[in-house]
């Protein structure tokens, strides 16, 4: 088994996840938190960042306009091409700060030689990217080996208590099993969705200090009702936004919110 490319899903991908209400409420959790808990990337000091599995990097290219250097990491060359037709009107002083690199993260250190770029980093981003992987537990001490010591990592992750309870409100109880979970080819439900618990034990392996764990989507996706499910689209984030935190509901979000410290 192979990670997963999304070469041939990458007009989809921006259609039905970056340009959505869904999209709306994924950046606004984020930016929430790295604003609460990562202020360094919104001071004056430029910060090296890596964006692994960056796709269209519709997230971590505000960063490289507040000054910061940005590589972006992604198998998928169509991916990369849509960060770089969102970099189109960009000054080139904000073009120059940014660095493409089509490769698997998993085999980074050698491009980034080639391309003088660093090593390590001041903060590392990996959005939606671990459920994909065909050995998503490999990926933690990846994620280590790249931050520098005190680096921030900023991890998120679909949810397969959030896909459980999905299935079990859409009475499909013949055709989802979570403890023998199975994707459909070619669908966006991940290959392998992880279980919260578990993520936060393996980052804790690694020596990470947790700082912040937030629900992405704790109800919007709940919601039955299409019309419903986007009727009141400001409603929706302030309320996802307040909810996203609480101990009953962060864990059966759709998407998990992970920021962790290296020590």
């Amino acid at each position: 088994m192979q990670d997963r490319n999304f070469d041939d899903l990458a007009p989809r991908f921006k259609r039905n996840v970056y340009g959505t209400l869904k999209g709306r409420v994924r950046l606004a959790v984020l930016e929430r938190d790295f604003r609460e808990y990562a202020p360094e990337l919104y001071a004056d000091s430029p910060l090296d960042l890596l964006d692994l599995g960056a796709g269209q990097a519709p997230f971590s290219l505000q960063f490289a306009q507040l000054g910061h250097r940005l590589v972006l990491a992604d198998i998928s060359s169509e991916m990369l091409a849509g960060a770089q037709l969102a970099m189109a009107d960009w000054a080139a002083e904000h073009r120059e700060r940014v660095h493409a690199i089509c490769h698997p993260l998993q085999q980074l250190a050698q491009p980034l030689r080639d391309m003088a770029l660093p090593s390590a980093f001041d903060v590392v981003i990996c959005h939606a990217v671990l459920e994909w992987l065909a050995e998503p537990d490999r990926l933690y001490s990846h994620l280590a080996n790249y931050l520098k010591p005190g680096g921030m990592l900023s991890l998120t992750f679909y949810n397969i208590n959030g896909l459980a309870f999905k299935n079990l409100l859409r009475t499909n109880f013949h055709k989802f099993d979570i403890d023998n979970f199975r994707s459909f080819r070619g669908s966006l439900t991940p290959t392998h969705p992880q279980e919260p618990h578990h993520v936060l034990r393996q980052l804790s392996k690694q020596g990470f200090e947790i700082v912040c764990r937030s629900g992405i989507r704790v109800f919007h996706d709940y919601i039955l009702d299409p019309v419903e499910r986007n009727r009141e689209p400001e409603a929706i984030v302030g309320k996802e936004l307040e909810y996203s935190r609480r101990e009953s509901f962060w864990p059966i979000a759709r998407y998990i919110h992970v920021l962790g410290r290296k020590v």
